[in-house]
């Protein structure tokens, strides 16, 4: 019986945390659909330059739909933060690098750029213009290293780390391309389709990894309850 007890007081705990995780996944895929949602409606709707402008340039400062834009922004941020709450204790690498892709995230959308959004190496920036862009970089490759560390950690589970390993398997060697354009060919239709995949592609990561999340149990909990 005292055994049986101990049984119960060791596992409740990891129970409460499990349900926490769960929970927290659950709200990172709503807020990750609500802020991919906005942020398309205010690229789409806003006076932005189409496809050869940057994703930024919607929440540029006079734009209708800059509160828009912002807000969508800030709801990825959180979401970033959830969904590395969401993750089994033995991940920390990938948690920490959504932590810090949430941070710069949020400073990315509280940050705005100027007018089109200057870059180096072509175009005259402003210190708001490089915060911005070094922020938005940041968080891209913070997001994509921990879609790489996922995939290499044996504590997810297998749904998580697959969603992960393809996810960086494709990005990759779209911010690479993005890099190599900025570089060589600079503003353009070019960077502008190939940004908008890899925003998309993280987009549509994170909702599913957060779904994957919220839908498994911790394997070590139920073994524990067994």
């Amino acid at each position: 019986m005292a055994e049986r007890g101990r049984a119960g007081t060791t596992s409740a705990p990891g129970v409460g945390a499990d349900v926490a995780r769960r929970v927290a996944a659950s709200v990172a895929a709503g807020c990750t659909l609500a802020g991919a949602v906005a942020v398309t409606v205010a690229v789409l709707a806003g006076p932005g330059p189409g496809l050869t402008g940057y994703v930024s340039e919607a929440g540029i400062a006079g734009s209708g739909y800059a509160a828009t834009y912002r807000i969508g922004v800030l709801a990825l941020a959180g979401a970033l933060l959830l969904i590395a709450a969401a993750l089994p204790p033995g991940v920390r690498a990938a948690s920490a690098l959504l932590a810090v892709g949430a941070v710069c995230t949020a400073v990315s959308g509280a940050v705005t750029c100027s007018a089109g959004c200057p870059l180096p190496p072509f175009e005259k920036t402003t210190v708001a213009d490089l915060v911005h862009g070094g922020a938005s970089v940041a968080a891209t490759a913070a997001v994509v290293l921990a879609m790489a560390a996922l995939a290499a950690s044996g504590a997810a589970n297998r749904a998580v780390r697959r969603l992960a390993a393809g996810a960086a398997g494709l990005a990759l060697p779209l911010c690479a391309a993005v890099g190599l354009a900025m570089l060589v060919v600079g503003r353009g239709a070019v960077v502008g389709v190939l940004e908008r995949l890899v925003l998309a592609l993280a987009a549509l990561w994170g909702v599913t990894t957060a779904t994957a999340l919220a839908l498994c149990k911790d394997r070590h909990v139920v073994r524990s309850l067994r």
